[in-house]
């Protein structure tokens, strides 16, 4: 990567001992899988299986809406087992019926396009889920890797550091600096050396949580594959509404459907019959057939009514509030993705100045031309400008998961 080359030459044999002084590899190492692997694995994450779950209720719940309702078999007997002249058997009028209840109103349609509606919004929710787990996702892989980085710059600080410590105490031993020079040189060691095990605690931490998300059982220790060196598009006008507010929007139908539900269950119940009655006494049969209509006097599902009208309110809210949010959202991640490109771009250019200005101090200070103070300043600089452009670039994957979180898609990939 940009800021791992270029460096001076005489700190790479520093460099390298220093690594090998502070860095014991772990037991089992195993380098992440290519970012586009992990992100064709999303389906095996848990929050993604609850949702496509979610997805199939929804989805069973329409074939279940479409059903009709059981009729019922009724047998009765009348007249039986009374007093003269219906003592016994004998005067018994039997009948076998069969009892339908029928949906009239539109009310089997109406279950059907409510549950309809709620697998719709199942579905983006669904995809919602999808596209924010791909984000945070990304947002680990850029982490793990901008960590893995901070540490090789913190190694590789700590042996600039030590590299001048030495000039500085050769300087010293020849008179030509007090021995308070040196003192304040090995203070810098130390401080260095204390960013480098800082470090490399915060790359284990992300490295385990990259781990545990990406659900591999052997630790993950190293980013083969790097996300931070992409340089996604620049952001395009919205050709769409973004997911949310897709999302709410199907919110707000199925709300608008369950609305006509509950009406339509306020008609009256209505329950065809046809049966066969057999008169003993006779000992002959006829059939029997028949409506009945329930009363709504009591129960007008007004409450139920009212409960489905005030959560379509709501959703309707829901949709309102978004539509603004998503709005403000959207331009806020375009314009943070511009931004963030613009800004690794001239973090590049300021790694490459403090590069040529710390060479040039080395020079200087070797020389004798320059004094530890400025040498100092150059190092700090380059340190400086090294680890803000991991930071631009870290910046640049962070506003590019949030366009592509709005727009539905995973980071760096291309919208559906």
């Amino acid at each position: 990567m940009f800021m791992l080359s270029g460096r001076p030459l005489y700190a790479v044999g520093f460099a390298a001992t220093v690594a090998a002084l502070v860095w014991v590899p772990p037991a089992l190492a195993e380098p992440a899988p290519p970012y586009e692997v992990l992100i064709d694995q999303l389906d095996q994450i848990p929050v993604a299986i609850e949702a496509e779950a979610l997805h199939d209720a929804a989805t069973a719940r329409i074939r279940q809406a479409r059903a009709l309702p059981n009729p019922e078999i009724a047998l009765e007997a009348e007249n039986v087992y009374g007093r003269s002249p219906f003592a016994g058997y004998g005067s018994a009028e039997t009948t076998l019926s069969i009892n339908q209840p029928l949906e009239l109103w539109g009310q089997r349609g109406a279950r059907v396009n409510a549950a309809q509606a709620q697998a719709d919004a199942a579905g983006l929710r669904r995809e919602q889920v999808r596209w924010i787990t791909a984000g945070v996702l990304a947002q680990a892989y850029a982490e793990a890797e901008a960590a893995s980085l901070r540490y090789d710059l913190a190694v590789e600080a700590l042996s600039l550091t030590q590299a001048d410590a030495d000039a500085v105490m050769a300087l010293v031993e020849e008179g030509r600096e007090p021995t308070l020079r040196g003192v304040q040189a090995e203070s810098e060691v130390e401080a260095a050396r204390a960013v480098v095990d800082e470090a490399r605690a915060n790359r284990e931490a992300i490295f385990a949580y990259l781990t545990a998300l990406a659900l591999r059982a052997e630790p993950i220790t190293s980013i083969n594959t790097s996300l931070l060196d992409r340089a996604p598009k620049p952001a395009a006008p919205a050709t769409r509404d973004v997911l949310a507010v897709q999302v709410a929007e199907a919110e707000l139908d199925a709300a608008d459907r369950l609305v006509t539900v509950e009406r339509l269950r306020a008609r009256p119940d209505v329950t065809a019959s046809i049966g066969v009655r057999r008169f003993e006494e006779y000992d002959v049969e006829a059939l029997t057939f028949g409506v009945s209509v329930s009363l709504p006097l009591f129960d007008r599902n007004s409450g139920a009514i009212s409960a489905a009208r005030a959560e379509r309110r709501a959703a309707e809210a829901r949709l309102d509030s978004q539509r603004w949010e998503a709005q403000a959202a959207y331009r806020a991640a375009q314009a943070g993705l511009d931004a963030s490109i613009s800004r690794t771009r001239a973090a590049d250019g300021g790694v490459a100045a403090a590069e040529e200005a710390y060479r040039l101090a080395r020079v200087g200070f070797d020389a004798g031309r320059i004094s530890q103070l400025e040498l100092r300043s150059s190092r700090a600089a380059l340190i400086s400008s090294r680890n803000a452009a991991v930071e631009a670039r870290l910046a640049r994957v962070r506003a590019e998961i949030d366009l592509a979180r709005l727009e539905g898609r995973a980071p760096f990939g291309e919208a559906p």
